[in-house]
């Protein structure tokens, strides 16, 4: 089966003040989600799925039904609190927001049943990384993958960021991943916070994950059973997140499936701040100037 595409639109952009997912970056008005889907069909995908909170499902589909949906199947997922949580589980009273990253990814379940690759919405991660994704994907076994980028090609200018670390083998494969916080550069020399709070300092081509990433179908099982122990381990917790980086971790270690790092020396590039905008918006124009995509996208 072809692979197809899972993309993580339902963040709020607290940090950005705004939905990342539907402002405009392109000359032409471009989303980043858009030149993400234009290289994911350059690649040779033909199917995508976005997992959406209801409260903008509708403004979504106006957006980009018109644009996409002519070019490759579109399908919607919905994530909120109460999505592919177990009937016996009380939702505490204060938890606002659904349960992060992984939480999104198994919600899609029902829309999905080949190899899939895994995007963030509001990331511009480069042509040639989709080309991987779908090249290994589409291998006659594939293990799960994940596309790793050197941590000094994902940073911004404008503050730390939260990043996942990975601990590679010499085979490729993925042995730990780690979320990091307040990654940023500083006289170039690049560090993460410590758990007592100091500075701690890596290597510059440390290998980070960026969400995107590759599954076959066989991740539900796991994802849907590691949520249930998560919630009873931490789902009394307001802001406790069921992420990636915990899904895959116990993937690793309980041995149900090896990660492939797909590695590559592409710059990463996203909104984290509200000042990031300008910055993107010029590489992207330089990106058209250099004609690696068209003034107008859809054309």
């Amino acid at each position: 089966m072809k692979p197809s595409l899972l993309v993580l639109a339902a963040g709020m952009g607290s940090r950005y003040g705004g939905l990342k997912q539907m402002d405009q970056f392109g000359p032409s008005g471009e989303t980043l989600l858009e030149y993400s889907i234009y290289d994911a069909i350059r690649a040779g995908f033909r199917k995508v799925t976005f997992v959406l909170r209801s409260e903008i499902l509708g403004a979504f589909k106006d957006n980009y039904d018109d644009k996409f949906a002519s070019r490759m199947e579109v399908k919607y997922a919905v994530q909120e609190l109460d999505s592919a949580v177990p009937t016996d589980f009380v939702i505490p009273a204060d938890r606002k927001k659904p349960w992060g990253t992984a939480h999104a990814v198994l919600v899609s379940r029902d829309a999905i049943a080949e190899p899939f690759a895994v995007i963030n919405a509001d990331d511009f991660y480069g042509a040639h990384t989709y080309q991987a994704l779908y090249d290994y994907l589409s291998g006659t076994a594939p293990h799960y993958c994940l596309t790793g980028f050197k941590v000094v090609n994902t940073l911004s200018e404008h503050g730390g960021v939260s990043r996942a670390t990975c601990e590679v083998d010499r085979q490729g494969y993925m042995l730990t991943i780690t979320e990091r916080q307040n990654v940023q550069q500083a006289d170039g020399q690049v560090s993460y916070s410590g758990q007592d709070g100091p500075k701690v300092f890596i290597q510059k081509d440390t290998v980070v994950s960026m969400n995107q990433m590759g599954f076959t179908p066989s991740v539900f099982k796991y994802f849907s059973e590691y949520f249930a122990l998560f919630l009873e381990g931490e789902g009394n917790e307001p802001k406790a997140e069921f992420a990636l980086p915990t899904a895959l971790n116990e993937i690793i270690a309980t041995g149900k499936e090896k990660v492939k790092i797909l590695e590559t020396d592409a710059s990463w590039f996203g909104v984290t701040y509200r000042q990031d905008k300008p910055i993107v918006q010029e590489r992207i124009r330089n990106l058209v100037i250099a004609g690696a995509y068209p003034e107008k996208l859809w054309d």
